[in-house]
């Protein structure tokens, strides 16, 4: 499925980083509230628990880069169970910034990257 919404109106960005007006709709897309901060300092306006990876798949990959194709391929199939919360990303996508809010510390090799690929319509 390809993007219904402007690519660039769907951002990602760590939960340690400051909120910004720019931000738009910030939803928290991890399974666990992030260490240390508060949810004044959060500032979200979604958490969408429920599109995370499992417990099971988090404490496989365990941000492991050697690991990251596996995990990409597995979440991806998880992510197949959650068409109604991808259907209200989107939906958000199409009139405002939304910005995926992650704590993982690895950037790149984090559920938010998959997440965002998969909302776009890109397979890889």
């Amino acid at each position: 499925m390809t993007a219904t919404f402007p690519a660039s109106h769907l951002r990602l960005k760590r939960a340690y980083e400051p909120p910004e007006s720019s931000d738009g709709v910030r939803i928290l897309v991890d399974r666990l509230w992030p260490r240390g901060v508060s949810k004044e300092k959060a500032s979200l306006d979604e958490w969408e628990k429920d599109i995370a990876p499992s417990t099971e798949l988090r404490k496989w990959f365990g941000h492991d880069p050697a690991r990251w194709a596996e995990f990409q391929r597995r979440y991806r199939a998880e992510l197949r169970e959650q068409a109604d919360i991808l259907k209200h990303i989107r939906s958000l996508a199409k009139s405002h910034t939304v910005t995926l809010v992650y704590s993982a510390h690895d950037e790149e090799h984090n559920d938010a990257v998959v997440l965002k690929d998969v909302l776009l319509g890109r397979n890889a």
